[in-house]
């Protein structure tokens, strides 16, 4: 006996990003912690996730974009060397843990239960999967589980980009270039980074034969003309490609501290970690080489409340609450998607697209929830299934056309958090910068040799300036130095290296140096700007 039809569908979509940050010319960086932290507590818990979905036959479907930063980062040597070297160390503060806390048994506990976490995520990055993480989740989309999307090269921030259309195009197509490098296919859908959306972007998403993208709910619902059913289908920009409109009902539940289930008492608290609560002397080799005390991952207590004293965190509830939150999140759904069927009289289709990260590394347990609530889907309900926007546009090739309207996910829903008292200085630089690559991308059309590789090199550094997670960051107020730091690094360099291009003078020293720096791209194709 076959299935019935489902009343309708959701998309989860998790949006995998992070910055480019590797400092070879340094032993050690803080920053590169981000990568760390995230495999560790993101990364590898989804892919334990889907390996046991797939070893158990459960169908489901899942859409996650894996920026060409991020993948650049997961396949280079040397921060592999570094993650493995990091681990090593955290195992060794786990066994330290175990043996300090034998007189405690609720902290005692938690030590062995985060000697077994670490000493998994090291057979799997290193045993499983030789390293190279990019291959699991390529697995799982051989498989026909996951639909791996595309971003931005490096995040650029497209609508800040459009007075040069040619930096918005080298954005979409370098990206384009490197997921087939990554995947052994093309991207059928892309992220826009920050979900930002203006119109005419959806004609480089064409050129790159891109089939569909996300915007936040305003996109859709303020298009032009009015969509006939809202969020609740794709409609198609006269260009082809398809936008898709963020569901605030599913997205909310899960993502607000206040009102979503990552605020429940019973989680981890992200914020107290032993980094900071044990003796300095005893946790020194764990820290920074500097002696600055930073988060290590071993986080021993529970959210408990709006309080200063925080009970031990128990795995084991957490773990029951994750499955109650999950049915309670696949309940709303069902009553959701039923509604809107009755309203519609055709299959909606719910798109809930997340930060990657919110699932582990904010939410520890969120990759536990995702989990249960993709089994219980599977098993415990008829009226919606999982699919990816690429397979519902399959299903349903006919759509409303109609114009997005500008928009991001940002607070406000527009440009304000990318451009804004903190962070407008860097547009005219990148502006002008985007200009002359253009410039001289035409001049120097037909070069070859060590211009080739100078041209190379300085499309990377614009690539990098460019990238929309420095003016995050300066916005937000975190690491403000770094993020400052980073654009004029990038800008200078291009600029130098186009100097010397100009003036038939280049420094193979130099673009050597910067070459080892900033390696991202190795194929990058500069004449996008042409």
């Amino acid at each position: 006996m076959s299935n019935p039809e489902p009343k309708g569908y959701l998309s989860l979509i998790l949006h995998a990003h992070l910055p480019f940050v590797r400092h070879p010319e340094y032993d050690n960086f803080l920053e590169e912690d981000w990568l760390f932290e995230a495999i560790t507590e993101t990364y590898i818990p989804l892919i334990n996730m889907m390996d046991g979905l797939i070893n158990d036959h459960v169908d489901f479907r899942l859409t996650m974009s894996m920026t060409p930063p991020l993948c650049s980062m997961l396949l280079d040597p040397l921060l592999q060397g570094r993650y493995l070297r990091e681990l090593d160390k955290l195992i060794e503060l786990s066994h330290k843990e175990i043996e300090r806390t034998r007189f405690d048994a609720p902290f005692h506990e938690l030590a062995w239960f985060y000697k077994n976490m670490l000493e998994n995520c090291r057979y799997v990055f290193a045993e499983k999967y030789q390293r190279n993480l990019v291959s699991a989740f390529r697995k799982f989309q051989d498989a026909g589980k996951l639909e791996i999307i595309t971003c931005g090269a490096t995040h650029g921030y497209l609508p800040l980009m459009t007075d040069y259309p040619e930096a918005i195009r080298a954005q979409i197509l370098v990206a384009r270039d490197h997921y087939r490098e990554c995947f052994g296919r093309d991207p059928r859908g892309i992220w826009l980074p920050e979900c930002a959306y203006v119109p005419g972007i959806e004609k480089f998403l064409q050129e790159a034969e891109i089939r569909w993208f996300i915007v936040d709910s305003h996109g859709v619902l303020f298009a032009d003309p009015k969509p006939l059913h809202g969020i609740f289908a794709p409609i198609y920009t006269t260009a082809g490609p398809a936008a898709f409109g963020r569901d605030v009902e599913s997205s909310k539940q899960v993502w607000s501290a206040d009102e979503g289930y990552p605020g429940d008492p019973n989680y981890r608290d992200f914020y107290r970690d032993v980094g900071f609560d044990l003796d300095y002397d005893y946790i020194r080799p764990y820290i920074q080489p500097n002696g600055q005390r930073k988060f290590v991952g071993l986080k021993y207590h529970r959210i408990t409340g709006r309080t200063a004293h925080k009970e031990p965190y128990r795995p084991q509830v957490a773990r029951e609450r994750t499955i109650s939150h999950a049915a309670n999140f696949m309940f709303n759904r069902e009553k959701q998607i039923d509604h809107l069927n009755g309203v519609m009289g055709r299959p909606p289709i719910v798109v809930a697209p997340y930060d990657a990260e919110l699932y582990g590394h904010w939410w520890f347990e969120g990759p536990q929830f995702l989990n249960y609530f993709l089994r219980k889907s599977a098993y415990d309900q008829t009226t919606f299934k999982t699919i990816t926007p690429a397979e519902y546009l399959t299903k349903f090739p006919t759509q409303q056309v109609a114009t997005p309207s500008a928009s991001s996910w940002g607070a406000k829903g527009y440009w304000e958090v990318w451009l804004e008292g903190s962070n407008a200085w860097i547009y005219p630089h990148l502006h002008q910068a985007a200009k002359r690559m253009t410039e001289v991308a035409r001049n120097f059309r037909d070069c070859y040799g060590l211009t080739e590789r100078a041209m190379k090199q300085a499309a990377r550094e614009l690539l990098l300036a460019q990238s929309s997670d420095w003016a995050f960051i300066m916005k937000t107020g975190t690491m403000v130095p770094y993020a400052v730091k980073r654009t004029k690094d990038h800008l200078l360099r291009f600029n130098r290296i186009l100097d010397q291009i100009e003036q038939n003078n280049i420094d193979e020293a130099f673009l050597g140096n910067c070459e080892w720096r900033d390696n991202i791209f190795p194929n990058v194709n500069w004449r996008y700007y042409l």
